[in-house]
């Protein structure tokens, strides 16, 4: 499973899972044990993880959600320190120690709320998410396109 098989449903707790397609919208299956169906239709606001990101103040402007939430299993491990209903200091402060240039104008503590709850969702349904990429090693060995011979050293 990748990031952009998990979205988020305005107005739908949880997480889901990207079933297929359909010609009006979407199958979408809760991440939790319960496996709910749902059928999202074209109207519905549907936010792909892999295409969210939280607002910083630096050059790039903003940071992927997955190096977020990969930095937050890194520090913490699971164990967070804060719950969704925690002070909004107490939010603050922990999204600051993850992303310390993160924007507080645009960073609403409704949105570090989400973080957590997504967070906590994916360490419970798909741990595998959190774990850092292995390093990419060297790009795989340069072969030659089709139809083209390697020159041979004299």
């Amino acid at each position: 499973m990748e990031y952009s098989d998990i979205a988020s449903v305005a107005g739908k707790g949880g997480l889901f899972k990207i079933v297929k397609p359909t010609r009006t919208g979407v199958i979408l299956e809760s991440l939790d044990d319960k496996k709910q169906k749902l059928v999202a239709s074209a109207t519905q606001r549907i936010s792909v993880l892999s295409d969210i990101s939280i607002y910083t103040t630096d050059q790039e402007g903003s940071r992927p959600l997955e190096d977020v939430f990969r930095q937050i299993n890194k520090e913490f491990n699971g164990d967070l320190g804060v719950t969704p209903t925690s002070e909004p200091d107490e939010l603050k402060a922990f999204i600051k120690h993850i992303i310390p240039d993160y924007d507080p104008q645009r960073v609403y503590v409704s949105d570090i709320k989400k973080v957590i709850n997504w967070y906590n969702a994916l360490k419970q349904n798909a741990p595998e998410l959190l774990e850092e990429k292995p390093e990419e090693k060297e790009e795989k060995k340069e072969k030659p396109a089709k139809g083209t011979k390697k020159e041979k050293p004299e």
